[in-house]
Order: structure tokens, then sequence, then C-alpha cells
């Protein structure tokens, strides 16, 4: 969220790159939600503590929990990644701010940058690796069906569309991005 944020107060580029983010946070944000909302019905455990090796018994939903998290940590080819370069080479081309401002920005991004794996990739290798579950009431877990994967993918092709195409998105919004500039930029 600080992402766009730091894209509100940029240029035409931050801009983009903040509309972008904003895309991008909902459809990875949902997707992660949903997918432990998901194995957490599968498994019947809540607790980080408690769960461990479901990769073998929940395949497709390790499969997606991790492209989702990848896509969360910005990886190239999909829209966290061309966000996050928007609002950085927004930040770079400024003129608004001088030389420390714009190094002070940008180390507050990167703290972001390194927090974001730190939690995510712990996490994932708390839920999916680790000890196989032996003391739950139900060790039959079931994976996925067709309707979650079905919801899974229908929000990942979006993720994957405008990290490959992002113009797509951006030529939808470039008038009400000039009128904002126009207005609100160059008084």
């Amino acid at each position: 969220m600080g992402f766009i944020i730091i894209g509100i107060v940029l240029t035409n580029m931050g801009l983009n790159g903040a509309i972008l983010q904003i895309l991008s946070h909902g459809f990875i944000g949902a997707a992660l939600f949903f997918l432990v909302g998901t194995s957490c019905d599968r498994i019947c455990l809540i607790y980080l503590d408690e769960m461990g090796g479901i990769y073998i018994p929940m395949p497709k939903i390790f499969t997606m929990f991790s492209s989702f998290s990848m896509a969360s940590l910005a990886l190239p080819g999909m829209s966290g990644f061309v966000a996050e370069s928007a609002v950085f080479f927004g930040i770079i081309t400024s003129p608004k701010y001088l030389l420390i401002p714009k190094m002070l920005i940008t180390f507050v991004m990167e703290i972001g940058m390194i927090l974001t794996p730190i939690y995510l990739l712990s996490m994932s290798c708390q839920m999916f690796y680790g000890y196989k579950l032996f003391n739950v009431q139900n060790s039959n877990f079931i994976d996925s069906g067709p309707r979650e994967l079905f919801v899974s993918i229908c929000i990942f092709l979006p993720v994957i569309g405008v990290g490959i195409y992002p113009d797509f998105v951006l030529s939808l919004s470039v008038d009400k991005l000039q009128a904002i500039l126009s207005n609100y930029f160059h008084r």
C-alpha cells in the first residue's frame, strides 16, 4: 500500500504505477485470502504452528498459493513487478524532489521490498513444508476441487495479463490520469 501513496505524489509514471498497484494488490490479496480460507477449510486448522507438510496431499492449493506469493513478491512477468517498477521509475524521474528525499523514499521502499519476502516465504514454508500432520482429527486432506481451481485461475490470469501487457489497463485510465495531472499538479 505504500507504493500507492508514493506513486500518487509523483509524476505521470508514478500515478500509472499507483493505478497498476491498486489493481495488482486487489487481485493478489483477494486470491491469497481465498486460498488461505480454502486451505484452512480443508485441513480444519487455523494456526500456522499446527500446520506443516500439506504440499503433498494438496498440490493444487500449494501451486496456486506459491504462484500468488511470488506475484506478491513482484516476480517479473506479474502485475506487481510492473507496478512497483513504474513507481520506482516515477521516483527517479521526478523533478519535484531533490536527491536526498528521493534516496529516503527509495530506502523506505526497499525496506518494504525486503520485509515482504520474509513474511510470505516464512508463512509458505511453515504451512506447506515441515513435518507431516499426524495429530489432526482428519488426516485425509482433500485438495481443491474444480470450483476453487477455476476461481484461482480466473484471478491469476489478470495478474499475468497485466504483468505482460500493462498498456491495456493504462489505456483505459489515460484520460482520467491527464485530468488529475492537469487539475491538481500543474497549478
